[in-house]
């Protein structure tokens, strides 16, 4: 077998053994948000936030909700880091914005978080944060989920079908999500380009 199609198995081997019923409860989540006037603050660290910062796109621009990725300011990331540490990233970006109840912080990571292990410690207090002024918690995340698992409102745990390709599989499942949730009849609120224009 090719590895190229070994790992297009193990894709479809991950969307059988997705969890269904939470990627509904992340959609209710969503909506309620929406309703209620509140925003989505993505967070996530390498690729992860480079999917942030589409996810931050397409859920202004199809769903309608206000959203924001701390990482795509750039300035204030490096600033903060330097000056602050690390694990300060997004807990103070997140304070400067005035999280309140009414808001969802949406994490996409592989690990999900694990102080113990010192693994993006800055999504952990950050999510602490959240708990503190009641705003909810989602998140597409890989392996057990870590610490993003244990607090969630709603997550999805992409199943580890191989353990040499959690990252690649971790990262590419936080689209699919995504993309089914900006597309799910709960959420959408704007046609995008190609479909209204087969139209």
């Amino acid at each position: 077998m090719t590895y190229a199609k070994q790992h297009l198995n193990e894709s479809i081997e991950i969307i059988q053994k997705m969890d269904v019923a939470a990627i509904e409860k992340m959609a209710d989540l969503l909506a309620t948000v929406k309703t209620e006037g509140g925003r989505i603050f993505f967070l996530g660290v390498g690729g992860s936030a480079g999917n942030c910062s589409h996810a931050v796109n397409d859920f202004r621009k199809i769903v309608g909700i206000e959203s924001y990725a701390p990482t795509d300011n750039v300035s204030e990331l490096t600033a903060r880091t330097n000056d602050e540490g690390w694990p300060t990233i997004f807990v103070e970006w997140l304070k400067i914005s005035k999280l309140l109840a009414k808001d969802i912080i949406f994490i996409f990571s592989v690990g999900g978080g694990n102080l113990e292990k010192n693994i993006s410690p800055n999504l952990v207090e950050a999510l602490k944060y959240a708990k503190t002024v009641g705003a909810k918690i989602t998140g597409v995340v890989g392996r057990d989920g870590g610490y993003t698992a244990q607090v969630a409102d709603a997550c999805v745990i992409v199943p580890t079908v191989n353990p040499e390709n959690i990252t690649p599989h971790s990262e590419a499942f936080q689209a699919v999500v995504w993309h089914l949730l900006v597309s799910h009849p709960k959420l959408k609120a704007n046609q995008t380009k190609w479909e209204s224009a087969v139209k």
